[in-house]
């Protein structure tokens, strides 16, 4: 949803969290800037060399804690929902065929997770290429929320202006 300015022209989003078509929670205000650099880092991690990661899906930003976006009221209060990513290593068995011994393969995953007004909570686990498909898909919808704006040679809008600041289209 679009955050507006005293005038009515919107400057911003928070995310609304809906489940099953109902509405789940309310979190990260004004976020669109921060997940315009989240989806830059994602990329740039994945098309990145490193010989400890070496399998794509394995490489995220090097924070283990990707983000945590909350709601809170004008007096601070944290309430409506929460949506946090957090980066986990996980060992996975990789069985051996006729000749060679299985062996333990580490993975890197993000664990996303969403919490309710209720209590109530979801996960995914996702990899870095499911990662970055999320939080583009986050990214195009607040450009859409936005709209355009009517200045001729300024972005279309105040996310896809991060994204060009950020160097990304």
């Amino acid at each position: 949803m679009a955050c507006r300015d005293s005038i009515g022209s919107p400057y911003e989003v928070t995310l609304e969290l809906h489940r099953d078509g109902a509405l789940y929670g309310t979190v990260g205000e004004r976020c669109g800037w921060f997940l315009v650099g989240l989806a830059t880092g994602v990329a740039e991690a994945r098309a990145g060399q490193q010989d400890q990661w070496p399998d794509p899906d394995d490489r995220f930003p090097e924070d283990d804690e990707l983000f945590t976006f909350r709601y809170r009221t004008r007096k601070g209060i944290v309430s409506g929902g929460e949506l946090r990513c957090q980066l986990r290593t996980i060992p996975i068995w990789i069985p051996g065929g006729r000749d060679r011994p299985g062996e333990w393969r580490l993975a890197r995953r993000a664990f996303l997770e969403a919490w309710g007004h209720g209590g109530v909570g979801m996960r995914a686990v996702l990899t870095s290429a499911e990662l970055g498909a999320f939080v583009d898909g986050l990214v195009a919808e607040a450009e859409e929320c936005l709209g355009a704006q009517k200045s001729g040679n300024s972005p279309r809008t105040p996310i896809e202006g991060a994204r060009r600041s950020l160097g990304r289209r």
